[in-house]
């Protein structure tokens, strides 16, 4: 897995026209595209691109809490931070702004699942290397 990093990550997105609704914002449900682009971004940037083949994880629960709306060509910040570990789950929050006005706050609860193994998910302990990357 790639080195620790210590700065904060962010992650981009420009809005574009088919991910406005008629109000001329972003839809709702994109929001959770945008952020599940996020995580993978963040995950290939602390843990290296092929992550996937010593670590995996599901949502066990995901909300987002909307403060102003993101408009066509704006471009959405995301910042990701793991709130929360426990044995086999932890829990991210992404910040959502556009130039510095928040747009919203997602809350995700992730378990950590064996590569490959999805039915059932079957839980298994959070690699310290993933820990110390994310913390």
């Amino acid at each position: 897995m790639a080195d620790e990093q210590s700065e904060a990550f962010t992650h981009r997105i420009r809005v574009r026209y088919s991910d406005c609704d008629m109000q001329g914002v972003v839809f709702n449900s994109n929001y959770f595209v945008y952020l599940d682009d996020t995580m993978d971004m963040w995950l290939q940037e602390r843990l290296g691109r092929h992550f996937h083949e010593e670590f995996d994880y599901m949502v066990k629960k995901a909300s987002l809490e909307w403060d102003a709306p993101a408009r066509m060509r704006e471009v959405v910040e995301m910042r990701p931070e793991v709130t929360r570990w426990g044995r086999s789950s932890f829990d991210v929050r992404v910040r959502l702004s556009v130039e510095g006005r928040p747009v919203g706050t997602a809350e995700f609860v992730f378990i950590s699942v064996k590569p490959g193994a999805h039915e059932p998910p079957v839980t298994v302990p959070v690699p310290d290397e993933v820990r110390a990357a994310l913390s």
